[in-house]
């Protein structure tokens, strides 16, 4: 249900998208597709450096389409299994949102956090802090893919912070968790440090080799 109403979301937002999420850069309709482990092997790898770092450089939380839902409300619209009301000011009631990462379901939107799938400060770490503003604030807001976002239990999603797979993974489904998490840093281009890719590389290891299709957003 997820991936189904996402890409009708993406469908009926495609102009938005077109501007929001992509430079205009000749490369941005790419397509990547190869297996998992060929994926993980595919990342560069470069050491990771935070300097400068600051959360506020990603403008994130934006209402693109001015239709006042902005882009955490748009994912949990998208990702519900009971679709909401949506009442004045993008105010949800009665809906039902599933969490992966535990594996438990929530009715109050409050008690699910949209957790960037590569933490701001991972991707600032892996090629995001010689972005544009702008790009930023597309990677922050990326609505054009259903992998970058994704609503899952607060607690959980404040436990994993900015870290990347080599020191938390959620408790369950992992190797779908590698899966985006690998198909983010293909879609925008980023690196992984050392630590990183050998941690990927042995999860992948341990999952079906899934071919990963995504198209670049840089």
């Amino acid at each position: 249900m997820r991936r189904s109403a996402l890409v009708l979301a993406a469908t009926l937002t495609a102009p938005l998208l077109i501007s929001m999420a992509r430079p205009a850069t000749a490369e941005a309709a790419v397509t990547y597709s190869a297996p998992l482990r060929t994926a993980v092997a595919d990342l560069p790898v470069a050491v990771e450096n935070r300097t400068g770092y600051d959360r506020d450089l990603f403008n994130h939380w934006i209402d693109a389409d001015g239709d006042g839902c902005n882009t955490r409300y748009e994912v949990l619209i998208a990702e519900a299994d009971d679709p909401p009301t949506v009442g004045s000011g993008c105010q949800l009631t009665g809906g039902r949102w599933f969490s992966y990462y535990d594996r438990v379901s929530w009715t109050n939107p409050s008690d699910i956090d949209i957790d960037h799938m590569v933490p701001l400060a991972e991707a600032w770490d892996s090629g995001a802090s010689s972005w544009t503003s702008g790009q930023r604030q597309s990677y922050a807001n990326d609505l054009g893919d259903y992998r970058p976002l994704v609503g899952v239990t607060d607690n959980v999603n404040q436990a994993k912070g900015d870290q990347d797979p080599s020191t938390w993974m959620p408790q369950y489904d992992k190797c779908r968790y590698l899966r985006e998490f690998v198909a983010v840093k293909v879609r925008w281009r980023l690196r992984v440090d050392s630590a990183e890719k050998s941690a990927m590389t042995s999860i992948a290891n341990g999952c079906t080799n899934t071919t990963i299709t995504v198209t670049r957003a840089i």
